[in-house]
């Protein structure tokens, strides 16, 4: 069989949804209907954070660092799909495909520490209120912000190097709808068990790891709140942390489901829509589930939108 190295292919080729020609046109208005609503929300709630002051806390300011994140994710993922269907291409270039994988890789990882940091903060927050101010200051979460970011970038650097060395075949043809690192092993020749343990190694750091303690946190912050006299303290409580949670359940279900399946479940097409949901609805939702039932978000907004002239006839409308 033919092998080549990375460094003598020039271009990928994407099959994408090609096996469903009949519903590719729908999956192509949902993932632009989806990519437009996340860079909508996602930085509408970036903007209403720096600007409000109100806003000025560590839970929104982990929340703006996970809307940056969904917006570049969701950017590395979708963009090319939606051009190349444009197009009529769907061909990628080979620092593209490794620019794509890496960004996908380390926006990833770097969500999955970042979530474990935002469990802290509303741990701290509700089991210890009377010293949140001294413990998560503006260093702490700066060095939270950034350790979660440098951790994401350089196990994701780990993982694409490990790939990246490998020889591939002479087929090009990646059965996805980007270069996701499951289907790139996919076309490699040779033996792949030192990339696989460098995946599962990593993996298991950066989802069993960081889940174990977030259901630790909310464990004390369960109890916690079960002790709160007042009900509306109890229900503002936990409003916050069901977003939250919400957040978790739908990010680490569908990482769980594709980085750590059993090796026997090997279904590309299910791992391409998983993929979507992954790269295109829970970035989508982020934004819409922290601010449904939050008054301060919410105020934030409309306050944004007054200052706008267009922003005070869309609240007529709206009302």
């Amino acid at each position: 069989m033919l092998q080549a190295n990375w460094t003598s292919v020039t271009s990928f080729f994407f099959l994408g949804f090609s096996a469903y020609p009949k519903v590719e046109i729908i999956i192509f208005v949902l993932c632009l209907l989806m990519y437009l609503t996340t860079l909508l929300g996602n930085s509408i709630l970036i903007s209403i954070t720096f600007l409000d002051s109100r806003l000025h806390t560590p839970m929104y300011f982990f929340l703006s660092n996970l809307s940056l994140l969904d917006i570049w994710y969701t950017s590395s993922a979708l963009t090319p799909m939606l051009g190349n269907f444009v197009t009529g291409k769907n061909t990628i270039s080979f620092s593209g495909c490794a620019t794509q994988m890496y960004f996908s890789l380390a926006m990833g990882s770097t969500e999955c520490v970042l979530l474990s940091m935002m469990a802290y903060d509303r741990y701290v927050a509700i089991c210890n209120p009377l010293r949140y101010s001294i413990i998560m200051s503006r260093r702490v979460c700066l060095q939270m912000a950034a350790g979660s970011w440098v951790t994401g970038c350089l196990t994701a650097l780990v993982e694409s190097m490990s790939v990246l060395q490998l020889s591939l075949c002479g087929n090009h043809i990646i059965n996805h709808f980007t270069c996701e690192i499951l289907a790139i092993l996919k076309l490699v020749c040779v033996d792949t068990s030192t990339a696989q343990l460098v995946m599962l190694v990593i993996s298991t750091l950066l989802l069993p790891v960081p889940m174990l303690l977030i259901c630790v946190s909310y464990v004390f912050i369960l109890s916690n709140i079960l002790r709160i006299s007042s009900v509306d303290g109890r229900s503002k409580a936990f409003s916050t942390c069901a977003a939250h949670l919400t957040v978790v359940t739908l990010f680490y279900g569908t990482a769980l489901s594709m980085y750590l399946k059993p090796s026997a479940v090997d279904s590309q097409e299910i791992d391409k829509f998983m993929a979507l949901v992954y790269a295109g609805l829970t970035p989508m939702l982020n934004p819409i589930i922290y601010s449904l039932r939050n008054k301060e978000v919410q105020g934030a907004v409309q306050k944004l939108l007054i200052r706008n002239p267009f922003g005070t006839v869309l609240i007529s409308i709206l009302r």
